[in-house]
């Protein structure tokens, strides 16, 4: 690509993982550390062609290995290790679906309930401003690696809202977004959601119930 999207003001990218054997299967995967599918793989090198020639101050990952893959295989082997970039913590929900948990309790929603021995909203909300303090401090773009749970609730924190406003943003495997400022760092917006990189071997996303300085 070339050139960056920001002029002055710097931009936060958020790359969601690639496809994992549980996101096939809309299994609840927090701290499962799965791999990635062939699939997968594949998503993550398309995602790093969407990235080519894109600078960055600082890229960071969560220390699960569909993250650090993801953010290997797009180019940024080396990326900083983050660990509130951690997904989701579902405790006793981990590995089910949300048919198999609604079918025990009806009504439950993630971004408002959480998870019994795992993590509440608040809590993901929590690390989410940790990050969000960090990269405020970074002279530049910066890319994190991490995945669809933990993501939608930055972007939420990022807006300012509550963390459970993260419901409203849905994210696809190896997806790209990026949040910002309009006028001046008192204004947080979204500058990119969800954008996916396509070709015709590429199926559905399925959906989640570094190097730094000059790319290549």
């Amino acid at each position: 690509m070339g050139v960056a999207v920001s002029d002055t003001l710097p931009v936060v990218y958020l790359a969601r993982h690639g496809e994992t054997a549980w996101t096939v299967s809309r299994q609840h995967t927090g701290r499962t550390d799965l791999p990635l599918t062939g699939h997968g793989e594949e998503e993550a090198l398309r995602l790093g062609a969407r990235l080519e020639g894109l600078v960055f101050a600082a890229v960071l990952t969560s220390p699960l290995q569909r993250a650090v893959r993801t953010c290997e295989l797009a180019g940024f082997g080396g990326a900083e290790v983050e660990p509130d970039l951690l997904e989701w913590h579902y405790g006793a929900y981990e590995g089910r679906t949300s048919a198999d948990i609604h079918a025990e309790r009806p009504g439950w929603e993630l971004f408002r309930d959480g998870c019994p021995g795992g993590e509440s909203p608040a809590d993901v909300g929590a690390r989410a401003d940790r990050v969000a303090r960090r990269v405020r401090t970074i002279d530049g773009n910066v890319l994190l690696f991490s995945s669809g749970h933990f993501l939608r609730v930055f972007a939420a924190r990022w807006l300012g809202l509550e963390p459970g406003a993260g419901k409203y943003f849905l994210l696809g495997t190896a997806s790209l977004s990026a949040v910002g400022y309009e006028h001046d760092r008192s204004d947080p917006v979204i500058r990119l959601w969800d954008e996916m990189p396509r070709d015709r071997g590429t199926r559905p996303a399925q959906m989640e119930g570094h190097r730094e300085g000059a790319r290549r």
